[in-house]
């Protein structure tokens, strides 16, 4: 299964199973690539958010345009922060955007759940580093990956280029498929494997 890409320099489509990884300079420009990422092509997503509480990310989406139908949000901030929440059919919660394993678990349980074209935003791993040591984080990001390979969705990860040094960055290219790289001035470049 392919799917479109609406983001500026990169291929028309990628195939089912890719990771995106998305280098960014700071957390303002992203927005518009995640939310041009999450309306295409798309029956449902996911945004795993390690940045902003699901009120936010709610807030994003409403704010361009993006269909909150097809929404699911994991919200890691809010029980940490103290904030009471329930969960609710398309908003989870686990307790710190450390507790790793629970995000796999709703991660997994998305993807099983649900059919048709499936996107996850992962925002951010540099965030999830805060809280986790980067060897977990790494393991993490490995599993969440292989979850979108064997479920044939697609994922955009996102990673603060100014936080992590060159060697924590060439680590996390390893994993990844492709790259797009987002300047300060809100221009992209991008790294996709050559197609037949």
């Amino acid at each position: 299964m392919d799917y479109q890409l609406a983001i500026e320099n990169t291929p028309d489509t990628v195939p089912g199973g890719t990771g995106i990884l998305l280098l960014h300079p700071s957390t303002g420009e992203t927005d518009r690539i995640d939310t041009d990422f999450l309306k295409t092509d798309t029956d449902h997503f996911l945004v795993i958010s390690t940045r902003t509480t699901a009120r936010e990310v709610k807030q994003k989406l409403d704010h361009y345009d993006v269909d909150e139908s097809k929404a699911d949000i994991l919200d890691t901030l809010s029980i940490e922060r103290g904030y009471s929440r329930r969960s609710t059919d398309d908003v989870h919660y686990v307790s710190a955007p450390d507790d790793l394993e629970g995000i796999l678990s709703v991660t997994e349980d998305f993807l099983a759940e649900t059919d048709g074209k499936r996107r996850i935003s992962f925002d951010s791993i540099t965030e999830m580093a805060y809280y986790a040591d980067e060897q977990r984080v790494y393991e993490a990001v490995s599993q969440v990956l292989e979850l979108l390979s064997n479920h044939d969705a697609v994922g955009l990860f996102h990673l603060s280029k100014g936080v992590h040094d060159e060697v924590q960055i060439e680590r996390f290219f390893g994993l990844f498929d492709a790259v797009v790289d987002l300047d300060r001035d809100g221009n992209v470049e991008s790294d996709f494997p050559e197609t037949e």
